[in-house]
């Protein structure tokens, strides 16, 4: 199975970005800029019973963010024409201008969600409609497929896909960052579809763990967003007031309402709810991510590393698949730890003209995420 690109939105709570990363250990010099290929790598041949749908936006977006910030979450109405039971095996994201295509979600939506879908499409000015955190529409969207820099095809087992239901549609829901864009810059990005019908294939549902960032402004930085209660006013203002929810939610959920003091590490505990079995997983993080780690039953004699990336590179992200599936079952946990380096705002050209700040959970650049992103059969995980 190959390495599956990934990207964006919080269960539960919520999910999100940015246009650079430090794949370095401390003290090593920052990447001088983020930068992704727009071109697409050759699709791996089709295997028995599958077949390739390619969609795209209906027309070109010329991404504006708003509220004065520097990323917008755009979602747009997609129909891969799904007639009969079909199972998604893999996808291949095509970022039409991949200097200000940060990310992109794909969430599959029912015929009823599609009319609910349409009707904001029609009253909002424009390609496509505003959504940070989801597909701005019915709760229940289900994530199906994703891309982020480093990532070509997704390409699952043969015998495992996204059930997608007669009639289904999909909300692409693309992340702009808008730091480095250029005027009139434009975007028309689309996806391919592996798509098979094949009887007993294995149904599939991703779970996200997320856990709660709180990081100080580094010693000698000084400015009003240094203090933490202005930080998340400045999230609500950029991203509504949801964002400052899902902050304090997070907080709550993980940390007992403590805010942790200048803390580099976060990490949550997830209970499992019910069996499931754990095909792939990946993880999440902004320009001052250092390392994202998945355990199982940590501390325990069953405990085992699932995920670890120890030198997080936003350029190189992706699900990667487990050499054997792992069985999950109530009682078990899993737990998501990251950590976090304040300092990288001075080295980094995207953030080092960007005011000093608390950084807390949030959509943008300059904001923060610690994600785990697990694909699984069965019934999902909650948070």
């Amino acid at each position: 199975m190959r390495r599956i690109g990934w990207i964006s939105v919080l269960v539960g709570v919520l999910l999100g970005g940015s246009a650079c990363s430090s794949g370095q250990s401390a003290g090593e010099a920052a990447p001088p800029v983020h930068q992704h290929s727009g071109s697409a790598a050759p699709a791996a041949p089709l295997r028995a019973g599958e077949r390739f749908v390619d969609v795209s936006m209906p027309a070109a977006y010329a991404p504006a963010a708003p509220h004065g910030g520097t990323d917008d979450y755009r979602c747009f109405l997609v129909d891969p024409g799904i007639s009969g039971e079909s199972f998604l095996t893999g996808s291949q994201f095509l970022p039409q201008n991949a200097a200000v295509v940060h990310h992109a979600i794909f969430f599959r939506i029912t015929p009823d969600q599609a009319a609910e879908a349409e009707q904001m499409d029609a009253g909002t000015p424009g390609e496509g409609w505003t959504c940070f955190g989801n597909a701005g529409i019915a709760e229940t969207a289900a994530w199906v497929a994703s891309w982020a820099p480093g990532a070509d095809e997704t390409l699952l087992r043969p015998d495992i896909g996204y059930p997608m239901a007669a009639g289904s549609k999909l909300v692409m829901q693309v992340h702009y960052n808008l730091l480095v864009a250029k005027p009139g810059d434009t975007d028309r990005s689309g996806v391919r579809l592996r798509l098979t019908d094949r009887a007993g294939t294995t149904p599939l549902s991703t779970s996200l763990l997320p856990a709660p960032i709180e990081l100080a402004c580094a010693p000698g930085e000084k400015g009003a967003l240094c203090d933490r209660s202005a930080a998340v006013k400045d999230v609500a203002a950029r991203f509504g007031d949801d964002a400052r929810g899902r902050v304090e939610a997070l907080n709550q959920r993980c940390n007992q309402g403590r805010v942790p003091v200048a803390s580099t590490e976060t990490r949550c505990d997830f209970p499992v709810p019910s069996a499931a079995t754990v095909y792939a997983l990946g993880g999440h993080m902004h320009l001052l991510g250092r390392s994202i780690k998945v355990e199982l039953n940590p501390g325990s004699a069953s405990g085992k590393t699932l995920l670890d990336v120890p030198s997080y590179n936003f350029d190189e992200q992706g699900i990667e698949p487990l050499a054997e599936p792992v069985s999950v079952k109530p009682g078990d946990t899993l737990r998501v730890t990251c950590t976090h380096d304040v300092g990288l705002r001075q080295k980094l050209p995207q953030l080092r003209n960007q005011p000093p700040r608390y950084v807390v959970w949030g959509e943008g650049t300059s904001d923060e995420m610690c994600l785990g992103v697990v694909v699984l059969s069965r019934q999902g995980l909650t948070t």
